[in-house]
């Protein structure tokens, strides 16, 4: 038995189907990872990643400490990550689109400062966090990726 199709309905089909094709490429898939952050500040010594070289400490002081979640035995060391806040307690995320390009310096659990949460996936140096977030915000939910 075959079943004829109304010719506008076809038409429609298509158009609809060649619309959303020429929307894929303006889509990009995310090739970004979620965790969360908390904030440290000064004195930065870091030492676990490049010694006692204190060279490797950006000169606009957005830099991080990488967690345990991508320390990957110090292969982390001098990454650098684009990091957004996506959500906190508090609402203190200061913007959806604000994101901050930070510099792996060291490791969190070895930090010479208390940062404001333990356990977090990065701890971002106070001038990067303040980028993102309230500086008051004990931790945040960031969404990251490695550039």
């Amino acid at each position: 038995m075959h079943t004829n199709t109304h010719p506008t309905a076809t038409i429609l089909h298509c158009s609809l189907l060649f619309f959303l094709l020429l929307l894929l490429p303006l889509v990009p898939p995310s090739g970004a990872d979620v965790g969360t952050a908390a904030s440290y500040g000064p004195p930065y010594l870091p030492t676990v990643c490049f010694g006692d070289d204190r060279i490797p400490i950006p000169t606009d002081n957005l830099f991080a400490a990488a967690g345990e979640g991508i320390w990957n035995n110090g292969a982390s060391c001098g990454r650098q990550y684009m990091v957004r806040c996506m959500s906190s307690t508090g609402r203190a995320c200061l913007d959806g689109d604000a994101v901050v390009q930070v510099k792996v310096v060291d490791r969190a659990s070895m930090l010479n400062t208390i940062p404001s949460a333990n356990g977090t996936t990065m701890v971002l140096s106070g001038a990067a966090f303040r980028m993102i977030a309230d500086i008051s915000a004990q931790d945040i939910n960031i969404e990251f990726a490695q550039v």
